[in-house]
Parts: C-alpha cells; sequence; structure tokens
C-alpha cells in the first residue's frame, strides 16, 4: 500500500522504514509546513467513507472554533480565511534562523540567543499583589469577621485589636503561599532547559501557526486571558507557559494544587508564575467555612484580572486518571465571572485548550485504578520523575489553542435566551427506568415551578451559568485534542483485534480509523507512512503489546497483553480518540437495545427488522443521560435529542442504516410498550431545536420514519466495533447494580467504594469480566455518582463523610432488577 505522501502532508516526524525509532537527523529537519496531495490507497477497508473517498486529497481540519450560537460575534474575531492554511510547527525544534544571528556560532548557541531575544520582563506582570489585596475592603471585612467572637461576627466597635493583627498576619501568611513572585530572568532560564530536556523526551510538539496567531491578537485587546486546558500531566503545567514563551505572549499565572507546594520546587513554580490554592477550599478542622480564604483567593484573582494578567486554570482540578476528560470543577472559574460582574475588568477573553501526548511521562495511572491510595507529591519524586523521562522517549506533543471568545458576550447571550431549568438526571432517567412508576412525569407547571431568572444577580442562574460555561469550555478543549497514534493502535487492539491481528491488518485498519478520524472533523497529531506509525505507536506502548514472528509469510503477530495492569493502560490510550465515536456509539448500542426488545416481544414477519427513528432516538437519550458523568456528547446549548438525531443521520448517510421503503413504513404501527413509554417522557425532551419552525413538519417526519440496519458484512463489524466502544462502561455500571441487590446500609461512600472496586476486581481476576478495564476504579466511582443522582441512594453528610442507604424507590427488589434490565439492554454479551 502506498501511503508514503497523504492528505496529513509533508512528513514531520519521520520513522525509520526498518525500526520502530524515528530518525532524529530527519525530524529535527523536516519541512515544519504541511502540504497536500492527491494519492489515495489501494485497498480502502474503512466502513463509512465510500462516500466521502474525496477527503482523501483534503487539507486537515482546523478545530477549536467557538460556538456560533453563544458566541457568534467572538467567532468572527481573531479569525479569517488564511487561519487554517498557516500550518503547524515544531516548537522545540530551534536554529539560528529563529534568532537575528547567522554563522557558526550562532549555530551552537541558537538555543541561547532565542531565549535571550524573548520579550519578558518585569513590568508585564502584576505589582504590589499582597498589598492591594490585603487593603482591599472585602478582605478587611473577612479578618474583622475572622477576629470578632463567634456570638458576635461583624461586631466591629468591641473587636480586640490583638485579636485583628493575629488575623491579619494569617492573612499575611496564606498570601505569602497564594500570590505567584514572576522573575523574568529564570523564566528565560526555565525556557532554555526545557527546550533541551523537551528535545531529549519528546520527538516534537507541534502547535498551529494560525492558533497562535489567534492568540497574539487577543493579546492586543488589552484584556485579560483565561487559558483553560485539559488536564492529563505534570508536564501541562510547563508546557503552555513554554510554548507562549517562545512566541512573545506573557506567560500565565498558573493555579496549582496545594499538593505541589513543596520546598524549592514551590519556590521555582512561584517564580515562573504559579500560585497556590487549596484542594478543598474549607479545610478548617472544625469543617466550617473558611470565609478569610475565600475571601483572599476572590481578591487575589480579581486584582490579577484588574491588572490585565494572564491566567491558566485547569477546569478539571486534577489530571484525568482514565484519558477522558473528567467533570468540570468550576471554583476558579465562578471567581471570574463574579469579577466580570463586579465590573473589576470590561470583559474577559476565554481561551480552551487541548493537550495529546504519544505518551503521558507518567506513564500510566493503574496504581491508582487499581484502587491504592494516590502518593504524595516530593522533592524526591520529582527528581526521580526527572531522571527517569531523561532515559525515555515520549514521542509527540500536541497543543491546540481554540478559538478566544468573549466572556460578556457569552453571559450577554446566557440572559437573553428564555432557556428553562435543567432537568436533574433521576426526572430525566426514571421515567425510562421504571414506566410504570406513577407520578414520576415532569409537566409543564412543575417545569415553570423551578427557579428561571435570566437576571446576572440571581443566584440559581449564576450557578447555572457557571456550570454551562464551564461545560461549553471543556466539551471545546477535548474537541480540540488531536487523536494520536496510540490512542488509535490501542483502541484497535482492544476493541477490534482483542484476540489479535497480523501486523499488516493492523495497519490497514489505522489507515482507515485515520481517515474516519478526518472525515469527522477532528485533527490528528502524527503523519507518516502508516506502517512506521503503527511501528512508533507499538514501541511507546511496550510492554502493553505482544509481538511475535509467524511462520506465514514471516509477518509479525500483534496481540494486546491480558495482565489487568496494562489491560488499564491501554483503555487510558484508548479513550484519547473516544470522543470522536461516542455519539455513533451511543447510537449503535442503542439499536441493540431496540432490537433485543422487539425481540423479546415476539415481533415477527417483515416489520420485525423495522426500526422507529424516533424511538432509537429517545432511547439514545436515555443512554446519554446514563453515561453523562463518562463523558459530555453535546453543548449546554445543544438540545441533546437533536444531537442524537444528526447521530442517526449520520449513519444514514454512512449507509449503515437505511431508511424503508414507504410500503413498509405504512405496515408498522409502534407498539402498546412503546407508546406507553415515551408517554412517560416530560414534554421538555422533546427533540425539536428552539430555532425550529412552528409550522414545520420536521417532529412529523421522524414519527414517520423507519429505518432497517445494513446487513453488509463491513458496516456489521462497523457496528460491533462502536458497540465494543461501550462495552467496558456498560459492563462497569451492569455490575455495580448487581453489587446494588446485596447492599445492605447504611454504610459510609468511602467503604462502599472500596467494597465495590474489590468486587469488579475479582470478577476480572477470576475471568468472569468480558471486559477487563470494566474494573477501573474511575468507573466505580463515576457508577455510584449516576446512582446518587438517579436516586438509587440517599446520602446524608456526616463529618467528613457521605452515608449512603437504599432510597425507598429502589428498595423494593423488582426495580433495581429494572434498572439492571434497563442497562443491560444496551450491551452486546
Amino acid at each position: 500500500m502506498d501511503e508514503t505522501a497523504l492528505s496529513l502532508g509533508t512528513i514531520d516526524v519521520s520513522y525509520l522504514s526498518t525500526s520502530a525509532e524515528c530518525s532524529i537527523s530527519r525530524c529535527k529537519h523536516s519541512s515544519e509546513e504541511w502540504g497536500e496531495c492527491n494519492s489515495r490507497p489501494t485497498l480502502f477497508r474503512s466502513a463509512t467513507l465510500k462516500w466521502k473517498e474525496t477527503l482523501l486529497s483534503r487539507k486537515r481540519p482546523f478545530v477549536g472554533r467557538c460556538c456560533y450560537v453563544c458566541t457568534p460575534q467572538s467567532r468572527d474575531n481573531f479569525f479569517n480565511a488564511s487561519i487554517p492554511s498557516l500550518g503547524l510547527r515544531n516548537v522545540i525544534y530551534i536554529n539560528e534562523t529563529h534568532t537575528r544571528y547567522r554563522g557558526w556560532l550562532a549555530r551552537r548557541l541558537c538555543y541561547v540567543l532565542f531565549v535571550q531575544e524573548r520579550d519578558v520582563h518585569k513590568g508585564m506582570f502584576a505589582k504590589n499583589l499582597t498589598e492591594n489585596v490585603l487593603n482591599n475592603s472585602r478582605v478587611q471585612k473577612a479578618i474583622v469577621d475572622e477576629a470578632s467572637e463567634p456570638s458576635a461576627p461583624g461586631s466591629f466597635a468591641q473587636t480586640d485589636p490583638k485579636a485583628i493583627n493575629k488575623v491579619k498576619k494569617k492573612a499575611r501568611k496564606i498570601l505569602q503561599e497564594m500570590v505567584a513572585n514572576v522573575s523574568p530572568a529564570l523564566i528565560r532560564l526555565t525556557g532554555w532547559v526545557l527546550l533541551k530536556l523537551f528535545n531529549s523526551f519528546f520527538w516534537n510538539i507541534q502547535i498551529h501557526r494560525g492558533q497562535i496567531e489567534m492568540v497574539k491578537a487577543a493579546t492586543e485587546m488589552n484584556l485579560p486571558l483565561i487559558f483553560l486546558p485539559v488536564h492529563k500531566s505534570h508536564i501541562d503545567y510547563l508546557l503552555l507557559t513554554f510554548i507562549l514563551f517562545c512566541h512573545n505572549i506573557k506567560a500565565p499565572y498558573i493555579a496549582a494544587g496545594n499538593n505541589l507546594n513543596i520546598p524549592i520546587f514551590s519556590t521555582l513554580i512561584r517564580k515562573l508564575g504559579g500560585f497556590f490554592i487549596r484542594r478543598k477550599l474549607d479545610q478548617s478542622p472544625d469543617g466550617r467555612k473558611d470565609f478569610l480564604y475565600r475571601a483572599l483567593l476572590y481578591v487575589h484573582i480579581e486584582e490579577l484580572l484588574r491588572q490585565q494578567q494572564f491566567l491558566e486554570i485547569f477546569l478539571e482540578g486534577t489530571r484525568s486518571r482514565s484519558g477522558k476528560t473528567s467533570g468540570a470543577r468550576a471554583g476558579l472559574l465562578s471567581v471570574v465571572v463574579d469579577a466580570l460582574f463586579s465590573n473589576a475588568t470590561p470583559d474577559v477573553l476565554i481561551i480552551p485548550v487541548g493537550i495529546s501526548y504519544d505518551r503521558i511521562i507518567e506513564g500510566h495511572y493503574n496504581s491508582e485504578q487499581l484502587g491504592k491510595p494516590k502518593k504524595n507529591e516530593s522533592l524526591w519524586s520529582i527528581a526521580r520523575g526527572v531522571f527517569r523521562m531523561l532515559r525515555k522517549n515520549y514521542g509527540c506533543v500536541r497543543v491546540d489553542f481554540a478559538q478566544p471568545f468573549s466572556l460578556k458576550e457569552y453571559v450577554n447571550s446566557q440572559s437573553q435566551k428564555p432557556v428553562p431549568a435543567p432537568l436533574s438526571l433521576e426526572q430525566a432517567l426514571l421515567p425510562a427506568i421504571l414506566p410504570s412508576r406513577p407520578n414520576d412525569t415532569v409537566d409543564e407547571g412543575t417545569e415553570a415551578s423551578l427557579p428561571n431568572s435570566r437576571d446576572i444577580t440571581s443566584e440559581p442562574f449564576r450557578r447555572e451559568l457557571i456550570s454551562n460555561l464551564a461545560e461549553h469550555i471543556l466539551f471545546t478543549a477535548n474537541k480540540s485534542c488531536a487523536v494520536m497514534s496510540t490512542h488509535i493502535v490501542a483502541c484497535l487492539l482492544l476493541y477490534r483485534h482483542r484476540q489479535g491481528t497480523d501486523l499488516s491488518r493492523l495497519v490497514e485498519d489505522f489507515f482507515s480509523m485515520k481517515e474516519e478520524v478526518l472525515a469527522r472533523d477532528f485533527d490528528l497529531g502524527f503523519s507518516g507512512n502508516s506502517d512506521d506509525v503503527v511501528m512508533h505507536a507499538i514501541h511507546l506502548l511496550g510492554n502493553c503489546v505482544n509481538i511475535t514472528n509467524t511462520s506465514r509469510n514471516n509477518e509479525f503477530f500483534i496481540t494486546p497483553s491480558t495482565t489487568i495492569p496494562a489491560v488499564f493502560e491501554l483503555n487510558f490510550y484508548s479513550n484519547g480518540v473516544l470522543h470522536v465515536f461516542i455519539r455513533e456509539a451511543i447510537i449503535a448500542c442503542s439499536l441493540h437495545a431496540v432490537q433485543s426488545r422487539r425481540y423479546r416481544n415476539g415481533t415477527n414477519g417483515a416489520s420485525s427488522s423495522l426500526i422507529s427513528q424516533e424511538h432509537l432516538v429517545r432511547k439514545a437519550a436515555s443512554l446519554c443521560y446514563l453515561l453523562s458523568n463518562e463523558f459530555t456528547v453535546s453543548l449546554p446549548c445543544q438540545v441533546i435529542y437533536q444531537v442524537c438525531h444528526e447521530s442517526v443521520e449520520r449513519l444514514i448517510q454512512y449507509g449503515i442504516l437505511l431508511v424503508a421503503e414507504q410500503d413498509d413504513q405504512e405496515d408498522v404501527s409502534p407498539s402498546l410498550t412503546e407508546q406507553q413509554w415515551d408517554k412517560k417522557l416530560p414534554e421538555p425532551l422533546s427533540w425539536r431545536s428552539d430555532e425550529e419552525d412552528e409550522d414545520s413538519d420536521f417532529g412529523e417526519e421522524q414519527r414517520d420514519c423507519y429505518l432497517k440496519v445494513s446487513q453488509s458484512q463491513e458496516h456489521q463489524q462497523y457496528i460491533t466495533f462502536l458497540q465494543r466502544l461501550l462495552g467496558p462502561l456498560l459492563e462497569a455500571y451492569s455490575s455495580a447494580v448487581i453489587f446494588v441487590h446485596n447492599f445492605s446500609g447504611p454504610v459510609s461512600e468511602s467503604e462502599y467504594l472500596q467494597k465495590l472496586h474489590r468486587h469488579l476486581i475479582n470478577r476480572t481476576e477470576k475471568n468472569v469480566a468480558v471486559y477487563a478495564e470494566s474494573a477501573t476504579y474511575s468507573h466505580v466511582k463515576n457508577a455510584v455518582k449516576v446512582f446518587k443522582e438517579i436516586g438509587v441512594f440517599n446520602q446524608t453528610k456526616q463529618r467528613r463523610d457521605t452515608i449512603l442507604e437504599l432510597s425507598t424507590t429502589f428498595l423494593p427488589q423488582r426495580n433495581r432488577q429494572k434498572l439492571l434490565e434497563f442497562i443491560m439492554s444496551f450491551m452486546v454479551l
């Protein structure tokens, strides 16, 4: 197969054809531009791309455009038609052409000359932060309240001056930890060190020139910028600052957890712009809210924004242990929104950032996924990590800056939308799980009684706005993440060739999946000949992959390792491509649920193979709600039913689903069970778009539409692949429900999580589990979280722990059985 020149353009990372190792010389001196070519493979095995073969010669997609519904004006700012064509560059490839000097000496000292010419000076950063924060009226009041007697908080006149001075010293001590003292000289030195280090253990760090141009244009607006990257590795902290430094963009102040407040290391972090905050704001011994700390943090962020400084905030709060984007923790983001409400700054520009690694420097998080407690960071562990990194290579890195958008515009657009209060997971899912349960529908009166004020001073609206904003940002950042070669290879080995495959077959499927990713407007973090890229990925996955030499044609046979740690690690990297196919995977599992239900109901004849499109969409929406803690399938401004409908339409476009002939549709009517199920769904869940014309027959068309599944072998294989993608999740959730059958409560949540996780690990060790990766600790936590949200458990707070007990709804065994049947209906056993 001739794949030496693909639509991805000129090879930026070249590989030796006879080895899994990359050629450093070719890598460093290859073209930084991505071109076009018109070659196509001689063998095309994709199930869905026959209708899009012209895409083989197209340019790579430009990712990260902001939402046209919530921020239409920002979508037109900083962007022009030439931006996507600017191409990629390798940030750590520096030579004399990147400096003002030429000649032999310039070539030898190019790193030193490059960092010396970067524009960074003391005047760029915040001044008098500590004093400005302490003199703020909000902090002054918090100090007085802290110093006052508990019986009379706010009694200004009778407060002891000694107590006030004591609290002031406490506040100043907190600020010493919180306030960064940026050193331009250390930033330059660190830039030089990182150039050396990154070149030693990364093949390249790719960024898109057009995205950087948009960020530069945003800096000229004289407004604070907030960078919000996904969080996958400790390197994330340094990576963003390094890239901005290389492009003469002011370094951001980085919010870091106080677990990194380690002697010596913490000083370095503060000098580079990092400031430490508590992982839990209320860490007082008595468990009460620490109003002094909250006031200091709020005013500190507000002061940085007032001085037009840039911030870097990790919305997930911690590194993702699963390879998927975690749920948002919007505490600091709420402070930024409040600062805008209080006119501390005229506007704020938000920039989501996607980061993808061939292999993270931590390697994996198997220890924590196996239930072991997280080890505290220390100076010794950091030193060991650096030495370990220097002995290995971690492949390629890709960083994508999404289009900046105005926070003020977003807030204004939200305040003008007549959006009803969102349904809880219990309201959305219980009608599907327990259709015979009385009084579980949500009517219009109930919906109207929910807080629905669009006033920015309304607390319910503020909470909803911040939650939606955080979800918007994480969805955009995740969609901007490039798919790496290790992600595709791990995914294929787990969910297409779990029993192993020939290397040539793996390469063919790798090429097909690569084109599938591009067809869905997601970008790739690699280029080159597929044979060499696959060997590169196998080399990086290391002990997770077994290679044997078969006697047949002297070809290599590739199998994934079956040990639990190896499967967990492969699952981590496989999840890097899950967001590309997640919507189609949900439709595929919903297809199985609908078909198996019709089979159980004994539907025969020609109509047994026909599926109501509306029923399929509703089934898919219920699965989206069930797995809402695992991933986000849509933006908050999108109607989830409309998103599911579009996914069905996509599968129809591929030819996987076929629209039935009109004569066949006339003979089919929804079964009584389906009609009852639909009636239990609340009216606000209608998948008609808010923008749909009231006179449109859009909804009628879908109710009258029936579908058939293509029986083509390649289409059936593709559906099976999609269903396997969600197999581990559904097995984890169904096993968790089975475990609930033997629930004896009340019990503390931490204890219950440990017991449930031990149960899943035992299933895997005894080879009972179909998917060993279903036993990861992240699946356990998310399953219990969903059970709490849909009302399986009632929870009560006792000191610092949460006590779980079965709710009255799921106390009857038959209701727990219905929950199990609901989840297992989506599983292909």
